[in-house]
């Protein structure tokens, strides 16, 4: 079968005939349907930080998003069954995580997954937004609810209304928060009645007069961050997520003065997806999606790395 794979920083993915898949003890091969692109996809090929993250060699099938049917079922995972529709959490519990590591990913037409990653897909919700949830869904959902503690009343901020953006905020809104949007694509910003924003602008510190206890960055520029900080009030949330950037020049008065909490949140647990999945079941939630082919992957993370895009670009497989 074929793979994008991921071979080094400032290399382009290469697509190479690999062996399919066969699920060991604790394992199930899963048949991928479909398989999100991410603008951690574009960091990863770019930028020479997350190399540490491949210490099992290269190259590496990328394509940490997706969901699928089981096709292949190993020893000890008799409670999984072929033609199971699943999404697939992307961080294994000894922190690894498919597309990275030693787990191949889902820019793939099969791959292997444990109990660490599948999650029941319910009918009701179809391979593209499960796919989306996986990556996008749940590490939005982590981050503003888990991580943030966002809730009915609260004042919270957005930045970033893209694929994880566009989630977190629209949860949030669904909950009764009074959510603020910081987008800089103008045709992104007019998804804001859509999603349920009290107020969309270019960036956050627009909202400087608007007290926010809870801001959740998910793009991650530097100057996100910065405005974030100069931002929130007192006693006020700071949620990392976004990683556009790994380095952010900040103001410390505000942190000082205003007793500020700065978080980190990375990915989310299986737990989260499956309430992402019971938000998507309800027809409350549904993100813009780009329907692309396996072999559009290289042609959407160059368009991604130019900005602009709205929606996720999810590629379709038969």
């Amino acid at each position: 079968m074929k793979a994008w794979q991921f071979a080094g920083t400032g290399k382009p993915l290469e697509l190479n005939e690999v062996e399919e898949p066969h699920a060991g003890p604790g394992e199930v091969v899963v048949d991928v349907k479909a398989s999100g692109v991410c603008h951690s996809d574009v960091t990863t090929l770019d930028d020479p930080g997350w190399m540490a993250l491949f210490q099992h060699g290269l190259p590496r099938t990328m394509g940490h998003e997706s969901a699928g049917v089981i096709s292949e079922v190993g020893e000890g995972m008799e409670h999984w069954k072929v033609g199971d529709r699943v999404g697939l959490a992307p961080v294994m519990s000894d922190g690894d995580a498919l597309g990275y590591g030693k787990w191949d990913g889902g820019f793939a037409p099969k791959l292997r997954a444990t109990d660490d990653n599948l999650v029941v897909l319910p009918d009701e919700v179809p391979f593209d937004l499960g796919a989306m949830a996986t990556d996008a869904g749940l590490t939005a959902y982590h981050a503003i609810m888990a991580v943030g503690g966002a809730k009915a009343g609260m004042r919270v901020g957005v930045i970033g209304l893209g694929g994880l953006g566009y989630i977190g905020a629209r949860c949030a809104a669904l909950i009764g928060a009074d959510v603020y949007g910081a987008e800089i694509n103008p045709e992104t910003q007019k998804l804001a009645d859509e999603i349920g924003l009290a107020g969309v602008a270019g960036s956050i510190d627009a909202f400087k007069d608007k007290n926010l206890e809870l801001i959740v960055d998910y793009a991650g520029f530097g100057t996100t961050t910065s405005a974030a900080i100069e931002t929130l009030t007192e006693f006020g949330t700071l949620v990392q997520v976004g990683m556009g950037r790994l380095e952010a020049t900040i103001n410390t008065y505000p942190i000082i003065i205003n007793q500020l909490t700065i978080k980190g949140s990375k990915s989310g647990t299986k737990e989260d997806l499956a309430g992402i999945y019971d938000i998507m079941r309800s027809g409350d939630l549904k993100p813009p999606v780009n329907h692309i082919t396996h072999a559009d992957i290289p042609d959407a993370i160059d368009k991604l790395r130019q900005g602009g895009v709205i929606g996720r670009f999810i590629a379709m497989y038969d």
